[in-house]
């Protein structure tokens, strides 16, 4: 069984991009390297990438390469994707997907981007663990990390660590 896991960095005011969706804060950090924990080993852990729309739309506008070649994307939309940046699949039914991911046996499932749809999985007791970045910076406004829906859970926290003098790593698991 897959196990459905949150990676995500945010400002240390609760925003994962600027209200105009810039992510500037958080590229632009100087000799970010996390070790062990660093973006680039995490993506080699993934087999499956699910995200939303405007998660895709947002990747899509910018130039270069698919980033996701060799892993199986599904984005969750009820529109078809004309044209679409790299090879993906779509799925509208939340439900659906939580079932045929959980069947999934080839490695983890890492739902990308925007606290939208990691709070839909969270709604549905189908996130299994989140490890979130918080970044050294103060953005005053913008998305933010998780969407005001009502829900109230109590995730274990796993561990805290400081991993950068700009960068700390907070692991928790949903039981």
């Amino acid at each position: 069984m897959a196990r459905i896991v949150g990676y995500i960095a945010t400002s240390l005011d609760g925003f994962i991009a600027t209200p105009d969706e810039n992510l500037d804060w958080l590229t632009q950090q100087p000799d970010l390297n996390l070790g062990e924990h660093d973006y680039r080993t995490f993506i080699k852990s993934i087999r499956t990438v699910v995200m939303g729309r405007s998660t895709y739309e947002w990747i899509a506008r910018y130039p270069g390469a698919w980033e996701y070649d060799g892993k199986r994307v599904i984005v969750v939309t009820s529109r078809p994707i004309d044209n679409p940046k790299g090879l993906l699949e779509t799925r509208a039914d939340i439900e659906s997907l939580i079932v045929e991911l959980r069947a999934l046996d080839d490695g983890d499932v890492w739902m990308l981007g925007g606290g939208k749809l990691q709070m839909a999985f969270m709604e549905r007791g189908a996130l299994d663990e989140i490890e979130i970045y918080v970044m050294s910076e103060i953005i005053g406004g913008g998305i933010p990390l998780f969407p005001a829906t009502g829900l109230r859970a109590s995730p274990r926290l796993v561990s805290a660590k400081m991993l950068h003098p700009v960068c700390a790593r907070l692991h928790y698991r949903f039981d």
